[in-house]
């Protein structure tokens, strides 16, 4: 069972770019994808993460107090949490608000950035990745930035030239290559957490690191084949060949919490997905994932998510 699979069903990802830029150094500038920004492909989403594909150049980037990375022709930078960010040719100059440099599209194409020196360019396009229902031990479990380089495998190679393809599309305004753009922008995130997970030293926590232990993802991936089934942490351990404490104890230390308190965040979130996607009743959706009744699964819902499986639904048609 792949768990990361699981995730990124009941999470729906959606993904597109909205900028296009051509910088010269010397050049830097500050940014933070906006809501706004994911127009006309995602309304609003809860959980956005920006991304810029360096086409042509180099560039330095820092995410709020972390450290500089650079960022070469054929690499992602993925940024998780939506960090605002700097990012150019230096890092010591000051740096210009990319929204105040933003020119409208042509010809229904993309807004334009084109700015700096004179000197060496680089050209960048720059994207999103949005979510209704951002799975918490997920998106925590990422770094404030990813790097990933798409020469690096045959696969990453494949992607590099569609996704180049289909922004030049949209940029040329033809924006039937937008659904294009956002399942490549899926495989992009795919990709990127996949390497990050094998990059993983041993003696790293998370969520991620919980797929790779055979206890714990073993664990995982009977919640997620199951999410009803009367689980309890003892249940869990036989299942996995551990004892009940010695589980609990390596679940909650990987995972960063316990597996009952993952397991009631997995079926609210598995909730949400059959409430935005189908038809099925409030009462039975909370009875298809383990609740004995339609108050304690809307009141548990309502605490996740702020609002009631209704509102919920209704919000998200």
């Amino acid at each position: 069972m792949d768990s990361l699979s699981d995730v990124l069903r009941v999470v729906r990802l959606s993904g597109g770019v909205f900028l296009e830029a051509e910088f010269t150094a010397p050049w830097c500038v500050s940014g933070k994808v906006a809501p706004e920004d994911c127009q006309p492909f995602l309304a609003a989403p809860r959980h956005v993460m920006a991304f810029h594909f360096v086409t042509t150049g180099r560039m330095l980037l820092r995410a709020n107090s972390g450290e500089p990375i650079e960022v070469r022709t054929g690499e992602i930078v993925l940024l998780p949490h939506n960090d605002t960010h700097i990012f150019g040719s230096e890092l010591v100059l000051a740096p210009t608000p990319a929204g105040t440099i933003v020119q409208p599209p042509e010809n229904g194409g993309l807004p334009r950035i084109a700015h700096g020196g004179g000197g060496e360019a680089t050209r960048l396009v720059c994207g999103f990745l949005g979510a209704d229902t951002p799975f918490n031990p997920l998106i925590s479990a990422l770094p404030n930035v990813l790097k990933l380089d798409l020469r690096a495998s045959a696969s990453g190679a494949w992607v590099e030239s569609s996704f180049r393809f289909a922004a030049s599309e949209i940029a040329a305004g033809r924006l039937g290559s937008a659904t294009v753009i956002a399942k490549l922008s899926e495989l992009l995130f795919v990709e990127a957490v996949s390497r990050f997970v094998d990059s993983l030293p041993p003696e790293r926590r998370g969520w991620l690191a919980g797929l790779r232990d055979p206890h714990v993802g073993r664990a995982l991936a009977l919640l997620h084949a199951r999410p009803s089934a009367d689980w309890t942490a003892g249940s869990l351990a036989r299942d996995v060949g551990l004892s009940r404490s010695a589980f609990a104890e390596r679940f909650s230390s990987l995972v960063g919490q316990s597996p009952m308190k993952y397991l009631a965040l997995w079926r609210l979130h598995l909730a949400a997905q059959r409430l935005r996607e189908g038809h099925a009743s409030v009462a039975r959706i909370g009875f298809e994932i383990g609740y004995d009744s339609e108050a304690a699964f809307s009141r548990a819902f309502k605490r996740e998510f702020g609002t009631s499986p209704a509102a919920w639904r209704k919000q998200s048609a």
